[in-house]
């Protein structure tokens, strides 16, 4: 990983930003909370260079690895947090690294192999949820690592060069059974770790491994956010933290003592499985199961809706979606494999609710697109996809026997491809080598 890294730091010099940041703390009124600008300056010298004029190539990616096990698909990718190796989870309860290909360094794209990843962890069951640690870098050891929670185990935390466990966190309930985090996220500064459950936030030191936490309930005198808190998000500006829960509704809370700020309005149409802060503090972005929306709020006037962004989410699966590090770019994936790019800066200004119309869709995939995430300083996407696949009934005429009788209907396979892959796009300016071929470039979707 350290060779990686080196070539990274290269390049960063090419693609690099720079910003200010000043934290406040929000204001706390009855029905609202108050975001100061506490961002003024935002600097970023080539936006990272996306450029989504044309439609993103694609350069290598890993497919092999999902097929050795039935319905292995994917759940989701995430860049580490400096750029040199990408983490996935799959159906198997396996969590892999892959380093970034060296060949992405020279241009030299038409020598791509297909990617293996340096790294497997295993979980005991169905994993609920990972992260990467915020301040990881491949430079130094002791920060590379990550955190997962699965069904029936405690937190995990990983060490992302050799793949063990280094610690755990293990959270109980009140009667002091082990219960599993449904969602986890380390705080911008990496010394906590909070994770999600049935109406309650617990909050781990990251130096302190074991069963010590503070516990924040999100209903107090029957009064806040009910259900399971399903995702986090973090103000990059405020010491505020956004929770989405099953509910289908989001709280913003004190980072100080989880203090209930503003609960937003129920505008969603399913339970909250992503949302997302914009690098300014003032937006915040969030996305439900089942829900064809994500919606954008103000939270300088959180009681309404800015704009809305459409995709196709037909099922229960946890669609992610992404910005980039200027705030303008949002990237989604959906149910039918297609990626959607929203320049969010072309909003209406005048506060009025309004569809966004996306800029650029591509068929990234032939299954759903159910993870993408934009490299943090480079022009480079990366989507995972697949999804649960189930039996249709049978059309045969022979089955007729058993319509009286109560007897289960014949079923086969439901007839559709399957593509359960991770997948890396090129999403800036063409190097030489890959000019020629542009053609094999994936199709356009029309909007």
């Amino acid at each position: 990983m350290g060779s990686v890294h080196r070539n990274l730091f290269n390049l960063k010099n090419r693609y690099v930003y720079s910003f200010s940041r000043s934290v406040t703390y929000a204001t706390d009124t009855e029905t609202s909370i108050v975001v100061k600008d506490t961002c003024p300056s935002l600097y970023f010298a080539s936006s990272l260079g996306l450029d989504f004029t044309q439609n993103p190539q694609m350069l290598t990616g890993s497919w092999t690895e999902y097929s050795n096990f039935p319905e292995n698909y994917l759940k989701g990718c995430k860049w580490a947090p400096d750029g040199s190796c990408i983490l996935t989870n799959s159906a198997d309860n396996v969590l892999r690294v892959y380093n970034l290909p060296p060949e992405i360094y020279s241009y030299n794209w038409d020598l791509l192999p297909e990617m293996s990843p340096v790294l497997r962890m295993a979980e005991g069951d169905t994993i609920y949820d990972y992260c990467w640690y915020p301040k990881m870098n491949s430079l130094d050891p002791d920060t590379c690592f990550l955190a997962s929670s699965s069904r029936d185990n405690p937190v995990h935390v990983w060490d992302a060069f050799y793949g063990e466990v280094r610690a755990s966190f293990r959270p109980y309930n009140h009667l002091d059974e082990l219960t599993a985090a449904h969602s986890l996220c380390f705080s911008p500064d990496g010394t906590q770790l909070y994770c999600g459950f049935d109406k309650t936030v617990r909050v781990f030191y990251t130096e302190r491994p074991g069963r010590d936490c503070e516990e924040r309930p999100t209903i107090v005198k029957k009064q806040g956010q009910s259900g399971i808190i399903s995702c986090f998000g973090f103000s990059p500006c405020q010491s505020v933290y956004a929770c989405g829960s099953y509910s289908r509704c989001a709280g913003l809370y004190s980072c100080q003592d989880g203090t209930l700020l503003a609960l937003l309005p129920t505008r969603h149409h399913g339970g909250l499985t992503h949302l997302l802060f914009s690098p300014d503090g003032n937006y915040l972005y969030t996305g439900g199961r089942k829900d064809p929306e994500i919606l954008c709020w103000d939270l300088r006037e959180p009681d309404k809706v800015l704009f809305s962004l459409k995709r196709n989410v037909a099922t229960n699966q946890r669609i992610y979606f992404d910005l980039d590090m200027s705030g303008k770019y949002l990237l989604s994936g959906d149910t039918e494999g297609v990626v959607s790019v929203w320049d969010t800066q072309t909003a209406p200004p005048d506060g009025n609710e309004e569809l966004l119309q996306p800029q650029l869709r591509f068929q990234a995939h032939w299954d759903c697109t159910n993870g993408i995430s934009i490299h943090p300083f480079m022009p480079l996407l990366a989507t995972s996809s697949g999804q649960r696949q189930f039996p249709w009934p049978s059309d045969s005429e022979g089955d007729s026997a058993s319509d009286g009788e109560g007897g289960d209907a014949v079923m086969s396979p439901q007839e559709i491809r399957q593509d359960n892959t991770l997948s890396l796009w090129w999403a800036g300016p063409l190097g030489p080598a890959a000019e020629g071929s542009q053609g094999q470039s994936t199709a356009v979707v029309e909007a």
